[in-house]
């Protein structure tokens, strides 16, 4: 569905020449929702808007529905666009239209019929779950509801790609799941390809099959959701996994259990699809001569199913506990020393 080849972007500027994004190949399949996720200044925001050509690239290849966007005409592009919705962090609503009038919008540009207008309108309304609403402003209404309408107005011309470019930054954590789960339900009625830019993994870990890791231009890290949260290699990836598989205090509690000389080995478990359903602890304590003490835990949901990360105690002859942790890695959960042995 999306390819990029050696895709690059510099920008001329007083102080030199910058490397926005830097020689990214990358493959989108039909249908997925593929996440890329960086902080600030990655470079994901431009690589987003190089899609639809908002940016020429200085270099590289980018196909999009069997197009080379780089060869198009200008009149070309214009169709091909249409083929590419796109919602923003700011819903870039316009003020003084009604909500069917902002859907409406898209539509109006193309020289759609009214009557066909209506009901492409009436149609998106109800998608979205905006019933009702037809005939208020974005001044009347929540920041969820403005993104709905921005989600609308991107579906109008029955686009094969949505690009999403921090659509829920602006939105709290509750709005911003409704925002989420309403895209999800869309990729799977109309099996639609979201490209989702975004700095928040718990966005990557609800809804994405996909994720790449931008860094300073480039992509460092990519693959399956579920792969990249069981094994991260790069420095960042495992910054970004953390935010979303180990409670926040976990760290300090940690910490300041060292302090307690009493407290034995301190394992790290990671639990990957079916195991962490798995009565894994249970097993341990029937079987070997130790102690334990659950001290942290953490589950996550991915679209390829759950994580999990669990931080325990175990005391007992220093050999057993290393029977403990062959059984436990004999069970495909990952084991990592942090505090002892």
């Amino acid at each position: 569905m999306i390819t990029l080849s050696k895709l690059a972007k510099t920008f001329k500027t007083r102080d030199g020449d910058v490397t926005a994004v830097d020689a990214v190949d990358l493959t989108i399949n039909k249908g997925e929702i593929y996440g890329i996720i960086g902080y600030s200044g990655a470079g994901k925001s431009t690589l987003i808007r190089l899609l639809n050509m908002l940016e020429t690239p200085t270099s590289g290849q980018v196909t999009v529905a069997g197009k080379n966007m780089n060869k198009l005409s200008k009149k070309e592009l214009r169709f091909a666009r249409q083929e590419i919705g796109m919602i923003f962090q700011h819903f870039n609503l316009l003020w003084s239209r009604t909500v069917a009038e902002n859907i409406a919008f898209p539509l109006e540009v193309k020289g759609v019929p009214k009557a066909e207008q209506k009901k492409r309108v009436d149609e998106l309304v109800k998608l979205v779950g905006l019933e009702g609403r037809a005939g208020s402003y974005p001044s009347q209404l929540s920041g969820g509801q403005k993104q709905r309408v921005g989600i609308a107005r991107a579906l109008a011309n029955d686009p094969k790609v949505l690009l999403c470019d921090e659509a829920t930054s602006a939105l709290d954590p509750k709005t911003t799941d409704s925002i989420l789960d309403l895209l999800v339900d869309i990729n799977k009625k109309l099996n639609l390809t979201i490209v989702l830019i975004t700095h928040e993994m718990h966005v990557i870990r609800k809804i994405c099959h996909q994720v790449a890791v931008m860094e300073n231009g480039t992509i460092v890290e990519q693959g399956p959701v579920l792969h990249v949260f069981k094994s991260p290699k790069e420095k960042m990836t495992k910054e970004f996994v953390k935010q979303v598989t180990e409670p926040e205090e976990t760290e300090e509690a940690i910490k300041h259990l060292f302090e307690n000389d009493g407290i034995g080995q301190v394992l790290q478990l990671t639990f990957v699809g079916g195991e962490a359903k798995k009565p894994l602890i249970t097993d341990v304590i029937r079987k070997f001569d130790v102690s334990i003490s659950i001290l942290q835990g953490k589950i996550s949901q991915t679209r390829n199913g759950p994580y999990g990360s669990l931080f325990i105690s175990v005391t007992g002859e220093n050999h057993v506990i290393g029977d403990v942790i062959s059984f436990i890695r004999e069970q495909q959960v990952e084991v990592e020393v942090v505090h002892g042995g």
